[in-house]
């Protein structure tokens, strides 16, 4: 029987339609995941794992693996300060303002996989990992939201998205070691192997 056999048949018994609520729990019975909503928030597992591979630095550096240094980054990977203006080499921050500038982003971010997923099957973990995918190479068309990751993500093909995880392993045109850890995290974490 196919799920949407399913569903029918569970409908006809019911006498009425399905609730969000009535689909959300058949699917975690039948191993599917819930449909997005758009009002996820980024899970413990995420924001780990984005915290693993920024690191916390309190002084402006340059990207060791891209040829020109760009972008430069501080607190948890943050590559723009409060005005909006790329962060300045060498740049000295507090605990507090790295604190509050990785929530920024951490929003930014969250908000952006948000609208990307809303209305295709997503777990928490695919969600974080989606998350954690975007902090490190960006929302827009040249990053998640033009991959071909999120349309097999939003095809259903899961297993084909968490394989493109391992094709974004360049900066600059060079694979990286620590990007080949990094999509190895967080395709474990997209087949909720965390």
């Amino acid at each position: 029987m196919t799920d949407k056999g399913l569903f029918d048949l569970i409908r006809e018994r019911k006498g009425a339609a399905l609730t969000q609520a009535d689909v959300d729990a058949i699917n975690a019975v039948i191993g599917q995941p819930p449909l997005a909503k758009g009002d996820w928030q980024i899970g413990a597992a995420g924001a780990a794992l984005i915290h693993s591979f920024e690191s916390l630095r309190l002084v402006a550096y340059p990207d060791p693996d891209s040829k020109n240094g760009l972008p430069v980054t501080n607190g948890w990977g943050t590559t723009v300060d409060e005005d909006g203006k790329p962060i300045k080499l060498g740049a000295v921050w507090t605990r507090g303002k790295a604190d509050r500038l990785w929530l920024r982003d951490q929003k930014r971010f969250v908000a952006a996989v948000n609208k990307l997923v809303a209305g295709y099957p997503t777990t928490q973990a695919q969600f974080d990992a989606l998350v954690s995918f975007a902090y490190n190479v960006g929302e827009g068309a040249a990053g998640l939201g033009g991959s071909t990751l999120l349309k097999k993500h939003r095809a259903g093909d899961f297993a084909g998205a968490r394989a493109e995880f391992a094709r974004w392993n360049k900066n600059d045109g060079k694979v990286s070691n620590g990007l080949i850890r990094r999509r190895a995290a967080e395709a474990e974490l997209y087949a909720g192997r965390v």
